[in-house]
Formats: structure tokens, sequence, C-alpha cells
């Protein structure tokens, strides 16, 4: 029986009328998402500066930027206020500026502890415990949770249809959930929790300073040319101890609540030595492997016992045997989250980590792999450095050549960092006015081959593109020299608006420990964050909101913009922002109250941004971390290389975000404050 007589039709009709039907769905797909077979390519390329690249180009070194500059346009791309990576990789993904997507800086601040955090992703605790003796037993899972807000462009892509490939995009820890896959970037964890802690082992410890940044070092015994030692892993949170500080208590006859420490777990590793051949063999775990001396280990597996053959955290390390004599000194680098088996999820869907450590091998996935801490701290050379630096950019140039062979989404972006961080720690070899200058024929040119590598990387890519293909270069910001460093707490502390319990104390206590908090008006957190000591939000803050609070922001505003260096009477400060006026969105009065842009030269010194209080306002800046962009925003702008062209003569982020909509033919939310900055092809 037909149910639907007046439908009939003979079989030619019916066959016209489901082309028609078919036609009609494939139009308004194609309305919906500007072209079936539309295709866009980014490479994202952190820190790569215009007035750099431009020089490069006329220097006749870059003949793929050349090529792509012909074909499309070139411009210096805008960047966020203030200009760090986090901030303004959080721009171009949601479109929005701070105070839409809530990231302001590297560290927040939580104004009800007075304690700083990291901005891109937070931990949460699993469920009460069940305690058994010395075994504690969460009742439900722990979670990680991504702190950026706001809806990011894949997504929108996704939700009209479209599939994106998201490799290593910055402050996407853990990866939103879209259709396509993702692996997570900057903001992505080691297995300790942190961004990348190194170790490094010796046995002439009293060589070293008690505490470098970014590491931790150990001291070994070398007994009959073996030496015994552990990799530290993360805290088991499957052990409880009794705190010695409660045992002790206890012992003298004290009544106190017991307090209870979980312990590290550890890996056991030996290392024998053959200083006559300049090698050693080493044992970690069921690996072996044997290194000369200043040799690089491959990926070598770690395995964490938490509870003995039930569970285990699996992570994964390079070892870098740096001498056996006269001294014994090895650095391993921080323990990654293996890909293979993250216990953080690192990917989306979570199995593509996995899939890509079958296709890659094992890579690096910790935030920012180059270890310009170790390279800062003394442990790895210059020249040490660079060789990781390398291996760091192979891996990620064997992981596009991977992704452009096997493209079957509609968006693909990939990220490097490599030319950032060399930017950081290479300025001071081809700057000779930098206080930190060194004199290397080969490092001199350092920063100029990473940027003839990654044009290399952009030759590889124009190669197998189609022609019909948008293809986009940009960088989230440029870069400057780091000169000198501002002490921003110290000079809030001799204008009066800081008050210290202890004088004396001031520049030895870290985390604003010292601070008289009942007479601050005014204090500095993160490396460009000014904040208000503002009573209803602070834990102990007097300055009353309104007027008093208004009053006092222009009146810090306009000393920082009168400050300056008495040495040689430079402006320090060339920009001040209220996010609270300059911003839009509801995050904008979430984060600081003022935000510092410094002008040429100057930066956040290393000991302000964490609560410190050096005596001297302004220093030298003598480290190796020589370059810096986290200054005012109109002078590091990014760039932007693209085979379209450029309609705008001075884009920003927040545009490109709309132009990468545009060319599917997506509206953009009333949210984001961009335009479109691309002639879409005819």
């Amino acid at each position: 029986m037909n149910l639907f007589p007046r439908l009939t039709r003979s079989r030619q009709g019916c066959h016209r009328i489901a082309q028609l039907f078919l036609a009609c769905l494939c139009l308004g797909a194609a309305v919906q998402s500007g072209a079936a077979d539309k295709k866009v390519v980014v490479l994202g390329i952190d820190g790569m500066d215009p007035k750099l690249l431009q020089s490069f180009v006329d220097q006749g070194r870059l003949p793929n930027f050349k090529a792509l500059m012909e074909e499309g346009s070139f411009r210096p791309l805008g960047t966020t206020m203030p200009p760090q990576s986090p901030v303004a990789w959080s721009t171009f993904i949601t479109g929005m500026d701070p105070g839409g997507h809530g990231i302001f800086d590297f560290l927040h601040v939580n104004p009800a502890k007075m304690s700083l955090f990291s901005s891109m992703a937070e931990a949460e605790a699993g469920g009460a415990p069940i305690d058994i003796g010395t075994w504690s037993f969460p009742t439900s899972g722990g979670d990680v949770r991504l702190l950026r807000k706001g809806e990011t462009f894949w997504e929108m892509l996704g939700d009209h249809g479209l599939k994106s490939t998201v490799f290593r995009m910055p402050v996407n820890f853990p990866p939103v959930k879209a259709p396509g896959r993702a692996l997570s970037g900057m903001g992505t964890p080691d297995i300790l929790g942190s961004l990348g802690e190194f170790s490094f082992y010796t046995n002439q410890r009293r060589d070293w300073p008690p505490v470098v940044s970014g590491g931790r070092i150990y001291s070994v015994d070398l007994k009959d040319n073996s030496v015994h030692s552990e990799l530290h892993g993360p805290t088991n949170s499957f052990r409880r101890f009794p705190s010695s500080k409660s045992l002790e208590l206890q012992r003298k006859g004290k009544a106190v609540e017991i307090e209870y420490e979980q312990p590290e777990m550890t890996q056991e590793f030996t290392v024998h030595l053959d200083p006559k051949a300049g090698a050693a063999k080493f044992v970690v775990g069921d690996t072996e492997f044997i290194l000369k001396e200043k040799e690089w280990s491959d990926w070598v597996p770690v395995e964490f016992e938490a509870i003995p053959v039930l569970i285990t955290v699996q992570s994964a390390a390079r070892f870098y045997l740096k001498q056996i004599s006269p001294t014994f000194e090895l650095y391993v680098s921080p323990l990654q989250i293996d890909p293979d088996a993250p216990v953080m999820p690192i990917s989306y869907p979570s199995s593509w980590s996995s899939h890509l450590c079958a296709e890659l091998g094992t890579f690096y996935t910790q935030n920012l792999p180059e270890d310009t801490a170790a390279y800062n701290g003394g442990v790895l050379t210059a020249r040490e450095f660079w060789e990781q630096m390398l291996y760091v950019f192979d891996e990620r140039s064997r992981a596009l050549d991977y992704l452009l062979k096997n493209q079957d989404e509609d968006f693909l972006f990939v990220y490097f960092g490599t030319v950032d961080q060399g930017s950081h720690m290479l300025w001071h070899f081809m700057d000779e006015q930098h206080p930190a200058h060194v004199k290397d024929e080969f490092l001199k040119d350092g920063i100029a081959k990473l940027y003839e590598k990654m044009d290399a990387r952009l030759g590889a890519v124009r190669q197998v593109l189609d022609p019909s293909t948008t293809l986009i270069v940009m960088s989230d910001h440029g870069f400057a020299p780091f000169y000198w460093g501002v002490n921003l707490n110290t000079w809030l502390l001799q204008k009066g608006y800081i008050t210290l319990k202890d004088p004396s104390q001031g520049t030895s206590i870290e985390s604003f420990g010292n601070v008289d908090w009942t007479r601050t008006r005014a204090y500095a957190a993160g490396l460009n964050g000014l904040y208000l000591n503002l009573k209803g939000r602070e834990k102990q803050g007097i300055v009353q909101p309104g007027a008093e609070q208004q009053a006092l922001l222009q009146e810090l505003e306009q000393e920082l913009l009168a400050l300056k260096d008495p040495r040689n009477n430079h402006s320090a400060v060339s920009l001040m922002l209220q996010p609270g006026r300059d911003f839009h969105g509801p995050e904008k009065d979430h984060g600081p109250d003022l935000l510092v842009g410094y002008s040429h030269g100057y930066r956040a010194s290393w000991d302000s941004p964490l609560g410190m209080f050096p005596k001297e306002v302004f220093v030298d800046n003598r480290s190796a971390w020589s370059g810096d962009h986290c200054i005012d925003n109109r002078l590091v702008p990014g760039i932007l290389v693209t085979n379209l062209r450029i309609t705008q003569d001075s884009p920003t982020l927040a545009d490109l975000t709309v132009a990468v909509l545009d060319e599917f033919g997506i509206k953009p939310p009333k949210d984001l404050v961009g335009k479109d900055i691309l002639e879409s092809r005819k």
C-alpha cells in the first residue's frame, strides 16, 4: 500500500526530484560553510618579528617568504596588550580581547589567598579519599580544567560541518572538543604538574647555587666508576605518611592532629662510566643505552609505580651526558607526558596522541620544550641549548610533513615555537649593545638561521598545497632587546604604595610574604600587571571601590608614564591600559587593574613579578634571556604573510580570526572584536 499516493511519480521523475533535492542540500551546505571544497592552512610561528623578517628577506636569505609576499601580501600584525603569548594566542583563538577570554598574563592573582597561579589551566582534586593505614584511595578521579574563556574559531567551524586539525595550539590544554583533531601546546604540564622542570646530577654539588630556577640539582656519589641515583616523579596520591613536623611535636608530648604528606614516586637508574672510552652505559628500569660524553639520548621511557603491579605512571625523558671527568654532570629533560600513554588529556580525540606517536615516534609534549631555564641557569651551554632546540624543531618539522601528507580536514593549524625561544636566548649574541653581549661567530647569526629554517618549512608547505588553498603564515608578536629590568614593586615601595613588615627582609621573601597589606594600596604581579589592594576583593584590601579606586588608578597611570631611568634619562614606560576601561567582555574586571607597557629595551625584572623587592628600581639584564616582547604592544607586532591580498594596512590578531571564519563564509559572533582583512578568492 502506498501511504503517500499524491507523491507517486514515475521512476524518471523521482530521479529528477532526488537530483534537485540533493542539489539544494549541497547548495545549502555551500552557503553555510562558504565552499564545500574550501581549505585553509595556517602556519603559526611564535615570536616572528616583521622587521627582522623583512631584513632577512632583503638580504636574500628567505626566498620562500619573499615568493609568498609577492604572490599575496605581507603586513605587521597588531598584537594584544600585553603582548604575552598566552594572551595573544587566546585572542587569535577566540577573536576576543582579554576582557572576553580572561587571559591577562602568564600569572594571575588569587585575591582571596594573595597567591599566584598559572593563568592557562588548573588541576582539580579527586573526591574525598578513603584512608587505610599508609594507603589513600580517592573516591573519584581528579581533573584538569582549561581557564581560557570563549568559543574557539575551530569550534565555530565545527558548528558549520567543518573539520579542523589543530597541532600544538597554545592555551588549549586540555584540548577543546570539536570536529577533527587537536594536540595541546603551550600550557601543557610535565608529569610533575609544572611547565617543565629539568634534573641535573653532579658529584660536585658545591659548584652550583642552592637553587636553579626551572630545575633541580641533585648530588651523586661516584663509586667504582658507577653512579646510582633516582628520577623524581610526581607525588603518589595513593600513599600518605605522617609529617616529620607532626611526629616531632608528638615526641615532645604535645597533643596535635597528625598532618600527612604524600611521597614522591621515584625510578632508580645506574650509570656505569668508562672514562677511557669517554662513554657510559645507562640502566633506567628495563631500558639500557650507551652515551658518549657530549651526546644526547633519544627518548627513554620512565615508569613510576603508584600501586605495585596495579597502577603505574608512564613518562619519557631525554638524557644528556655533559661530562664524565673531571666531574660527573648529567642533564635529564623534564619528564614528559608520554604521548603513547598520556596521564593527562593532551589530545582530542584522546587516542590521537598515541596515533601520532606510532607515526612519528615519541615527541615532546611539555609546554615550551626548548629548555631555556637550563640554559639560563648555566646547566646547558649556549651550543648545547642550540642542539636541543634544533631537536625540537626537527620533531615539529616531521609532524608538519606528516600532517601535510595526510590532509583530510578543512582547516589545518601547525605551531612552531623555536623562533620565539631562540630569540629570547640568542639576542645577546647579535646585539653588541646588550649588557650580556657575548662574541660567538656562529651564534651571532643564530636567530637568522632559525628564520632560514622556517623559510625551508614554508617552502615545503607551498610545494604540496593546492593553489586554491588559502595559506596564512602568522605570529603572535614580534621581538625587542631586553636591556634593563624594572623592579616595579620596588618602585611602588619607594613611592609609598607598598609597606613591608620588615624592611630588612625585602629582597629575600617571595610571593609578597613580607608585605603589610593593612598599609599597602597597590602591588605588581606577573610581567605586566599592576593591582590595587581593593577592599572586598583582596583578602586585606584597603582601597575603597569607586572614587578612591579611580583616583588611584589615574595617579598610578600618570606617575608611571612619567617614570624615567636616572642612569640614562630614558622613559621606562610608554603605555598604560586600564582593562576595566579599555577592554570588552565579562572578564575585563577579573584581571589586573592596570597593564604596564614598557618602553623599548625595558621589561619587568626577574624578581618583581614574583613579589620580591630588590634594592634598585632599574637593573641591567645580564642573563642569557636577552630578547623579549612583554612591553608596549605597539613596539612588537607580529607578522602576517598570506597568498591573499590583505585589505587593511594595520591588521590585528582579532581581525585574523574573523578573516579565517570569512574564508568559509561564516559570519562572526557579535562578541568578536575584529573585522575581515583578507580579500576572498574570486
